[in-house]
């Protein structure tokens, strides 16, 4: 009991954004989408299996039903096997379902992911895509960039919110689909 009261108190937790700033920042992507592809004929939303799933599904909500865009094509791709990390740890890795059912050759692809922490899962996003044809164009839209922390040179084409934290520092983003509550946290370890 005392350890549990030791590890809580080695970490505190901030805000960084509340369930009405997220609220807010969906409708701000949501349109700058919208600017950018306008009728989506051409456009392909990917969300990235695990975390991205939430965002890329709450954005096809919102321009499907709040600003009446028909046609919102959504698919969702597992990169675990295509990340250049996935032989390092110790347990057997548990991989999410890709479901992709269409092409994307040719076609504007978004690749939606919560958190641009290091540039390592979009590069394996980036090769993995490959598997369904070859896009005309490929934009990344993430909810928080941490612009510091980047192993690789990739930058996102829509941000949420730009926060500069220190590795030893984690973002921690909770989704009302997954965990009861829109929140997105900086975690001191």
């Amino acid at each position: 009991m005392l350890s549990n009261k030791l590890v809580a108190l080695s970490m505190s937790q901030k805000v960084l954004l509340s369930s009405k700033e997220i609220h807010i920042i969906l409708h701000r992507l949501a349109c700058q989408l919208l600017e950018n592809h306008l009728d989506f004929k051409d456009t392909v939303l990917i969300g990235l299996q695990p975390r991205g799933i939430f965002l890329a599904k709450r954005l096809a909500r919102i321009l499907k039903e709040e600003y009446k865009v028909p046609g919102i094509k959504l698919g969702l791709l597992d990169i675990t096997f295509y990340r250049d990390d996935f032989r390092r740890g110790d347990k057997p890795l548990e991989a999410s379902t890709t479901h992709i059912d269409f092409l994307v050759e040719g076609k504007n692809v978004v690749l939606i992911d919560d958190v641009l922490y290091t540039g390592r899962s979009i590069r394996a996003a980036l090769t993995a895509i490959q598997s369904f044809g070859r896009p005309q164009d490929i934009e990344l839209l993430t909810l928080i960039d941490r612009r510091f922390s980047r192993h690789l040179p990739i930058q996102p084409n829509y941000r949420g919110r730009q926060v500069d934290a220190i590795n030893e520092e984690k973002v921690k983003v909770m989704w009302e689909e997954n965990e009861g509550k829109d929140v997105v946290y900086l975690v001191n370890k």
